[in-house]
């Protein structure tokens, strides 16, 4: 499947991490690219995040590089924003474009001064190793305790030929749905403005990113990018944007379900579904409420059919429930009726429980036409085993 034309990608080891993989890449837009972004709602923000805000704001939304560093958050550090502005400076200076054209994100360990010689050092060797072809090369560098590579891609047919859509993304833990939760970069080639691109990141993130977790907590670096920039000479007509739209949730949709399929020590995935809610909002409140509970990730983990416990954490989400009025099935299985128990074989439904995937139906009865989708992962002892010893 073809990439978006006019992106280039790299990617190098520049020191930052512990082992000698690559662990800076960057992204780069033959011309300006439209860009539309949204960040974490964390109040404790990397210098990154905080940067990529300005720029974006001061550039009127366009990105012409994305720089991008694994190991490191540039968080809560002394020289956090002479770091990045240093990096980005240093970008623009080999790529002769504005500053505030270049767009930059870190992962990492939060509260580790980040020296900026080793990107900036870095830089010469970065640039020349841009290819149209290296995309894979900067999706496998912007990784940290992930244990695959996640990309994902689509092609839209329009009236005047086609576009094409190619996103990468990281996050294993650290993982909760408000705003964008890990980081992503998704290019078209299509010509979009930025505001209209904004909206439908909006759509998108809403479908994808922010209706999964791993452990329900928001890193402080989170960001999630989409970059427009026309190289394709097809700037979608209004009935058209809508194709367009759709195609971006779908491959967002995608990155997503990747990340949760590789949550920190995860064996499973787990998929929530709530119908019958007083509206979409309750009901995705609902749904988080079941992906976020320990409880639940446990039983998922040891195929209990334990379905009291999605119970109760539904009726712990804050929102009205009348539990005689809630209906639960476990991969097809009816485990619960009216909120009373119902007659199934728990040797077999534990057997079933034991794939790798796992289906939550959570259905209240009654006039509500609120329905969520969700995704969450299983919570094992090997979570605790990558997170006792992440910095050391």
């Amino acid at each position: 499947m073809k990439l978006p034309l006019g992106f280039r990608y790299s990617s190098v080891y520049a020191g930052i991490r512990k082992v000698a993989k690559d662990d800076v890449a960057l992204i780069v837009s033959d011309a300006p690219a439209s860009a539309a972004a949204v960040f974490t709602q964390n109040r404790v923000q990397a210098a990154p995040v905080r940067i990529a805000r300005w720029n974006l704001s001061k550039s009127r939304g366009l990105v012409s590089a994305v720089l991008i560093n694994a190991g490191n958050a540039n968080c809560a550090t002394r020289t956090g924003d002479r770091v990045a502005l240093a990096s980005c400076e240093a970008v623009a200076d080999h790529l002769h474009v504005s500053p505030v054209q270049v767009f930059p994100a870190s992962t990492g360990v939060i509260g580790v001064e980040l020296d900026p010689h080793l990107i900036v050092n870095a830089l010469p060797k970065l640039i020349a190793g841009l290819a149209p072809d290296r995309f894979e090369d900067a999706a496998r560098a912007i990784l940290t305790t992930d244990l695959v590579m996640k990309t994902a891609r689509a092609p839209v047919r329009l009236k005047k030929g086609a576009v094409h859509i190619a996103g990468m993304t990281k996050g294993s833990g650290m993982i909760h749905p408000n705003m964008a939760t890990t980081l992503g970069f998704v290019m078209l080639d299509a010509a979009i403005p930025p505001a209209a691109l904004g909206a439908m990141l909006r759509t998108a993130v809403n479908r994808s990113y922010n209706r999964i977790s791993v452990d329900g907590d928001t890193s402080t670096n989170d960001t999630m990018l989409v970059l427009a920039n026309g190289a394709s000479g097809i700037q979608p007509n209004q009935r058209e944007s809508k194709k367009v739209e759709e195609a971006l949730a779908q491959v967002m949709e995608d990155l997503a379900r990747q990340i949760v399929r590789d949550g920190e020590g995860a064996r499973k995935l787990v998929t929530i579904e709530i119908t019958g809610a007083s509206n979409e909002a309750a009901a995705t409140q609902i749904a988080r409420s079941i992906a976020n509970s320990p409880l639940v990730k446990t039983a998922i983990a040891g195929s209990d059919p334990n379905w009291g416990r999605i119970l109760s954490a539904a009726g712990n989400a804050g929102v009205a429930l009348d539990p005689s009025k809630v209906d639960i099935d476990l991969q097809g299985v009816s485990v619960c009726r009216g909120g009373l128990a119902a007659d199934f074989s728990e040797s077999e439904l534990k057997k079933k429980l034991d794939e790798p995937e796992c289906l939550i139906r959570f259905a209240i009865s009654g006039k509500g036409k609120g329905a969520s989708r969700f995704w969450t992962c299983d919570l094992t002892e090997k979570y605790i085993e990558i997170n006792a010893s992440y910095r050391t």
